[in-house]
């Protein structure tokens, strides 16, 4: 990662309701976007996903941040948000920005689909490390530190209630918030409780398994997908989607997945003989992210919609969000 500067895990918050004493917790919007650690060392910038990979390539217009600094080693945690035409945070805006790495088209989706680098803490400074401060600390820190670009910001936080903040992410079409104890550390690669994002639409990650062919005006494309979610190290089926699909969004997945076909069913329990039947089984790689009603009494997605492919997560990572 560089001479300097540790390597470092994002962390993660707990899904769950809103915490109380509201006065022991800052609130933040839930950004619908793709998380990154900023590595900002002699000038330069490198982006880390969660899943550790390096995804600087995909986003020049954040290349600024690194001289916005004040000329410190740093290390930032955030998320790369797409806004829709709306002006809200799309995760399905961001999709083609996500798998891209060719040079011209990149510089084409910069123009159509530009992103925003929202950063929300401080992990490291020069020598040090700001980790063990408390969260009230480390987000004072990180407004002195940045100074607001085109392309990356720092937004507020809320400290007048949960309630208010979560009513404000539902007028804003926002996926929720983030309560975040004000006393609380960072705690690299650790889902604490001191992190709880609350939601105002239920989203969970899922990994595909298979596919099924369309028919009327899908035929000759995937007409739905068959998910599961991992389950104390097993592959459960989790049901099916056909819905929230662009044409575009077919054909990427279309190509994505003929090259990891298989002969039976990936998952450590059959499903049922009448969703299987006709489908194409694939290797357990692809992640992506549905939103949905609720979870069945048989461990099913009621309403599944796809939301879009997740490269930032492994599959062994996709568990139920209960």
């Amino acid at each position: 990662m560089g001479s300097g500067l540790p390597v470092y895990s994002p962390m993660l918050a707990q899904l769950g309701t809103m915490p109380e004493p509201d006065d022991c917790y800052a609130h933040e919007m839930k950004w619908d976007g793709v998380r990154a650690l900023a590595y900002i060392e002699g000038g330069r910038l490198r982006l880390i996903s969660r899943n550790a990979k390096d995804i600087t390539a995909a986003y020049p217009e954040t290349l600024g941040l690194a001289r916005a600094v004040g000329g410190h080693d740093l290390v930032l945690d955030g998320e790369i948000v797409a806004f829709d035409e709306r002006g809200r945070p799309s995760f399905e805006a961001l999709q083609p920005r996500m798998h891209q790495r060719h040079e011209v088209k990149i510089a084409q989706l910069m123009t159509t689909v530009p992103v925003t680098f929202l950063l929300f803490d401080v992990l490291h400074v020069n020598a040090a490390s700001s980790i063990a401060m408390p969260y009230t600390a480390r987000r004072g820190l990180l407004e002195q530190l940045v100074e607001r670009g085109a392309h990356w910001d720092v937004p507020p936080y809320y400290r007048d209630g949960g309630v208010h903040a979560l009513a404000e992410s539902r007028r804003l079409g926002f996926e929720g918030v983030v309560a975040k104890r004000l006393t609380s550390p960072y705690r690299p690669g650790r889902r604490s409780p001191d992190w709880v994002k609350v939601k105002n639409f239920r989203t969970q990650e899922v990994v595909v398994g298979g596919w099924k062919p369309g028919e009327g005006r899908r035929r000759g494309m995937i007409g739905s997908l068959l998910v599961g979610v991992y389950d104390q190290g097993r592959f459960r089926y989790a049901g099916s989607v056909g819905t929230g699909f662009t044409e575009a969004t077919l054909r990427d997945l279309a190509e994505r997945l003929a090259s990891l076909e298989r002969d039976t069913p990936p998952y450590d329990e059959e499903p049922p003989r009448e969703e299987a039947r006709g489908a194409h089984w694939v290797e357990p790689v692809l992640v992506g992210e549905v939103q949905y009603a609720e979870w069945t009494g048989e461990h099913r997605l009621r309403h599944p919609s796809w939301r879009g492919i997740r490269e930032d997560k492994a599959p062994e990572e996709v568990t139920r969000e209960e």
